[in-house]
């Protein structure tokens, strides 16, 4: 089962401010870094989230975490194109997979992910997006469809909007831009971790 808060952070700096705040489940996406760097990154927030028995998630880079131990990897659907899935199945890492639409959810289905992201939930600052907020409703469509698999909504949450989304069904509420832009990241972190305990 998966944990109900997921934050995503974009570099290890951020692990020693959240983990000894009790966070449990951790995605590090690192963008536009050198292989030397983030093969860095990755071994320390596999250290760090072993000592805080944290979960980590590492986002598209399979092979080093393959390379690093680490057992949990997360692949948009352009990432699913390169990755070697039979290797990474064989190697027994489990598997996050995003979907925006039908047809990607049909495919991630196949897969047997151990979770499926659906974003975004609503308007994100994030990065451009080519679909339209799916809102409450489709992630009540979307838990329907998945079954057992674990839902995380993401994309534009915040602590106010949270219980709507989980009453609609999501198991896990994922937040990036919520918690790192805020003013006080801790303390809208530990916001997010009162809203589940």
């Amino acid at each position: 089962m998966i944990e109900p808060f997921y934050q995503i952070v974009d570099d290890v700096k951020w692990l020693p401010r959240f983990l000894p705040l009790g966070l449990k489940l951790v995605q590090l996406r690192i963008k536009d870094k050198e292989q030397d760097d983030v093969r860095a990154q990755i071994r320390q927030a596999r250290e760090l989230c072993r000592e805080y028995k944290t979960q980590l998630v590492v986002n598209d880079y399979w092979q080093l975490a393959l390379e690093l131990g680490c057992d949990f990897i997360h692949l948009g659907q352009e990432d699913l194109d390169q990755a070697d899935l039979p290797k990474i199945r064989q190697a027994g890492l489990k598997l996050g997979i995003s979907t925006h639409d039908e047809a990607e959810l049909d495919r991630a289905l196949a897969l047997s992910p151990d979770y499926i992201a659906l974003g975004p939930v609503y308007p994100t600052i994030l990065k451009q997006m080519s679909w339209a907020p799916q809102g409450a409703e489709n992630v009540r469509r979307w838990k329907a469809r998945v079954g057992k698999v674990p839902l995380v909504a993401i994309g534009g949450l915040s602590v106010e909007r949270a219980p709507d989304i989980y009453k609609a069904g999501a198991d896990c509420l994922c937040v990036v831009t919520d918690v790192l832009y805020h003013p006080n990241p801790e303390e809208r972190l530990q916001q997010w971790l009162e809203i589940v305990i």
